[in-house]
């Protein structure tokens, strides 16, 4: 994911050396259509989230240090220490691999499509889901079974990445009260029903008026 979008995710030269070379080995053709540099894809929304920002939005919103979270996906790139400030703000991090013992996950090691069904079923029941990357199928197959079979009391979280841009990297000296404002009108906004607009995944937006049933 990281690699495939195209971003830089502030981990030094050395990360950016990885991810160049792993994008000019799987993704060449990725590398040639690409017309913006690396601060225009994050201003303009394209990136994921970093483990700052999404720690970072989660403060804002309210969510206390103590507030157990699951991590779904694979590996993190860049290991563990890629996740110190996430884990220094959030410790109780909770993945499939810690949430299960081995003998429990064996089963599903080697199957990743199995491993990825874990994560959303573990994801779908949550009490709250919080999205790093709208663009993934795991967030819009979620968020639109949480939308759908909710019946309202699903929350998901959908940060407007430009929108976050704009306050995290226009604002550098903006003071806490006026981040947690803005952060929860931009997670507010997000939860709104819309119209859903051509090519939109109807698995992310399936309670849009337009295609529920009326009595």
């Amino acid at each position: 994911m990281i690699a495939y979008s195209l971003c830089d995710f502030g981990g030094g030269t050395i990360e950016k050396q990885e991810l160049q070379a792993y994008r000019e080995s799987h993704f060449p053709l990725l590398i040639k259509r690409l017309r913006k540099s690396k601060e225009e894809l994050r201003k303009t929304g394209k990136c994921p989230l970093t483990p700052e920002e999404a720690a970072l939005v989660l403060a804002g919103l309210g969510f206390k240090t103590g507030t157990h979270i699951y991590l779904a996906g694979s590996q993190v790139y860049g290991g563990n220490s890629r996740m110190h400030s996430f884990i220094g703000l959030y410790p109780n991090l909770i993945t499939k691999e810690t949430l299960l013992t081995p003998t429990e996950l064996a089963p599903f090691r080697n199957f990743s499509s199995q491993m990825a069904a874990l994560d959303l079923i573990a994801c779908a029941t949550a009490d709250v889901f919080a999205m790093t990357d709208s663009g993934s199928q795991l967030a819009s197959l979620v968020s639109g079974f949480r939308s759908y079979y909710g019946g309202g009391n699903a929350p998901t979280l959908r940060p407007n990445k430009k929108r976050l841009a704009a306050i995290l990297y226009e604002n550098s000296t903006i003071e806490w009260n006026g981040f947690e404002e803005r952060v929860r009108r931009m997670i507010e906004e997000g939860q709104r029903v819309r119209t859903r607009r051509s090519g939109r995944s109807v698995y992310r937006q399936p309670r849009s008026p337009e295609c529920m049933c009326r009595l």
